[in-house]
């Protein structure tokens, strides 16, 4: 399981902004997460929960934004969202197709005290 090493790259992520900004504490972490990404939220949630309880953060709000596909045709230059993992054009069905989003995970922010 995976997402329990990328809690851990969060929590030290949280901590060295916190003390950047002289924080006590982190209240609200926020990620991004695309579903393409390989990251099951229920899992990096469990896994935050457990491994937060020792940190900075023990405190936080876990709130994850999952981040639909969007892609962009090569062909008609369209942008969509798609709603299936369904790897085509919604306007011209071509497969000459670019990700924009939806592979990533980003922390987004921070809420500190």
């Amino acid at each position: 399981m995976h997402e329990y090493s990328i809690v851990q790259s969060l929590l030290e992520s949280c901590e060295e902004h916190a003390k950047q900004n002289e924080a006590k504490e982190v209240t609200k972490v926020v990620v991004k997460i695309g579903v393409l990404s390989g990251v099951e939220p229920e899992l990096l949630e469990t896994a935050f929960n457990t491994f937060k309880e020792k940190t900075i953060c023990h405190n936080a709000l876990f709130v994850m934004n999952v981040q639909d596909i969007v892609i962009e045709c090569l062909d008609c230059q369209t942008t969509s969202t798609l709603q299936k993992k369904e790897f085509t054009c919604p306007k011209c069905q071509s497969i000459n197709i670019d990700v924009k989003e939806g592979e990533e995970m980003y922390l987004m922010s921070l809420e500190m005290e």
